[in-house]
C-alpha cells in the first residue's frame, strides 16, 4: 500500500512541476500571448530583439516577431498580407503603404535625423576645405552645397593640400546604401535633391529630370552599395576609414552604441550632421488587428519609449533621450534647425528610377 501511495505522490508532484514550468514560460503576459508579426527596416532589428522590449510587449499579452527588409522593399516587394504591421523608416513609404492597403491610421513613435559617420582625419580635411564647420551649438555640420561642388569636380582625397592624414586615391563621396532598396539612401537623395533644386523640394517631373543628372554621380560613382543600413554601418564600425571614410547613417545607429558604452565607437570616430538634413520618421502602419496595439504601445508606453531612446531614437517624450545625451556626453545635436521635408513617395521614386536608369 505504501508503495502505491509513493508512486501516486510522485506522479502528482511531477504534474505540479510541469504546470509550474508552463505557467513560468508565459512570463508576464498572463493568458497565452498573441503572436504579432511585422516587417521592419533593418536598423530597428536590435531594438525588437532586445529581451527587455520583448518582455514589455509580453506584459500586454503580445509576442512580437519581425522580419527585416529595406524600407523601399517593404513598399514594392514584400507580401504584406503575411504581417499585422509594416514599420518602414520614413513617412513617404508609410503613406504609400497606408494608401495601397487602405489602412486608416499610422503611428510615428520615434524618429532619427540623418547624419554622417566619419573619422577625425577626414573631419580635419573637410574642415580645412570649408566643407565642415562648427554649428556654434557643440556639433559640426557638413555643407551639402559645398560637398556637391567637390563631387561635380571629381575631387579625390589625395588632391587636398598638405594631406598626409588620408592620402587615398578614391573620390570624395559619401557612402550610402542602395537607393533602390534602402530608406537611408532615399533620405540622402531627398537632401541633395533639395539643394540641387535651388533649395526647394522637387515637386514636378521637370524638376526631377533636371536635377537627376546633377546628383547622379554622388550615387552611381560609389560602386557597390549595401542593401540595408545595418550592413553598411557594420562595415563602418569594423573596417574603418579605408573602407568607408564617410557614411550616411541614421543618428540612432551611432548613438545607440554611445549610450550603451559598448566600445564600438572608437575615439577617432565622429558624428556630424548634413546641412540641410532630413528627419527619418519611423512610421508604423497597422495591417491587421493586433498591429494597431503594437503602434499604440510603442507611442505611449513609457517603458518602450525609454528603451527606444536607449537605442538612439528620439521619441515623443524627449526627456529619456536628453537624459542619456547628458549622461554619456554623446555628440548629439540638441536642436537641429536646418531640416527639410522629403518629396512625396512618387517624386522620390521617380528620382531614384531616373538615376538608376543612368547606370552603365
Amino acid at each position: 500500500m505504501k508503495r502505491w501511495v509513493g508512486v501516486i505522490l510522485a506522479v502528482v508532484l511531477a504534474g505540479v512541476a510541469v504546470v509550474a514550468i508552463l505557467l513560468g514560460n508565459r512570463g508576464d503576459a498572463g493568458p497565452e500571448a498573441v503572436l504579432v508579426r511585422g516587417v521592419i527596416g533593418s536598423e530597428k532589428k536590435p531594438f525588437f530583439d532586445d529581451p527587455r522590449v520583448r518582455a514589455a510587449f509580453a506584459k500586454h499579452g503580445l509576442r512580437v516577431e519581425v522580419d527585416t527588409a529595406g524600407s523601399r522593399q517593404i513598399v514594392t516587394d514584400v507580401d504584406l498580407s503575411r504581417y499585422a504591421f509594416a514599420f518602414p523608416s520614413s513617412v513617404p513609404a508609410a503613406e504609400r503603404i497606408k494608401r495601397d492597403r487602405k489602412a486608416t491610421t499610422t503611428y510615428s513613435p520615434f524618429y532619427s535625423p540623418m547624419a554622417v559617420a566619419t573619422f577625425q582625419p577626414i573631419a580635419g580635411l573637410l574642415t580645412r576645405a570649408g566643407v565642415l564647420r562648427g554649428s556654434g551649438k557643440g556639433y559640426q555640420t557638413l555643407d551639402i552645397k559645398k560637398y556637391l561642388d567637390l563631387v561635380a569636380k571629381g575631387i579625390r582625397w589625395d588632391q587636398f593640400p598638405d594631406n598626409s592624414a588620408y592620402p587615398a586615391r578614391k573620390r570624395v563621396l559619401l557612402t550610402t546604401t542602395d537607393i533602390r532598396t534602402s530608406n537611408s539612401a532615399a533620405m540622402y537623395l531627398s537632401v541633395i535633391g533639395y539643394v540641387a533644386n535651388g533649395e526647394d523640394v522637387p515637386t514636378s517631373a521637370a524638376q526631377i529630370a533636371k536635377i537627376a543628372s546633377v546628383i547622379a554621380p554622388a550615387v552611381l560613382d560609389q560602386g557597390f552599395a549595401e542593401s540595408t543600413s545595418e550592413a553598411s554601418f557594420d562595415d563602418y564600425l569594423a573596417l574603418g576609414a579605408g573602407k568607408t571614410p564617410m557614411l550616411v547613417v541614421y543618428e540612432a545607429q551611432y548613438l545607440s552604441h554611445v549610450f550603451a558604452g559598448d566600445g564600438a565607437i572608437k575615439p577617432e570616430m565622429r558624428l556630424v550632421y548634413p546641412s540641410p538634413t532630413v528627419l527619418s520618421k519611423h512610421t508604423l502602419v497597422p495591417l491587421a488587428g493586433p498591429g494597431a496595439q503594437v503602434g499604440e504601445l510603442l507611442t505611449k508606453d513609457p517603458e518602450l519609449q525609454a528603451l527606444a531612446a536607449a537605442y538612439g531614437f528620439r521619441t515623443t517624450d524627449p526627456k529619456a533621450f536628453t537624459d542619456l545625451v547628458a549622461k554619456t556626453k554623446a555628440p548629439a545635436a540638441a536642436d537641429l534647425v536646418d531640416v527639410v521635408e522629403p518629396p512625396t513617395y512618387e517624386r522620390l521614386d521617380q528620382l531614384i528610377t531616373t538615376i538608376d536608369s543612368a547606370r552603365p
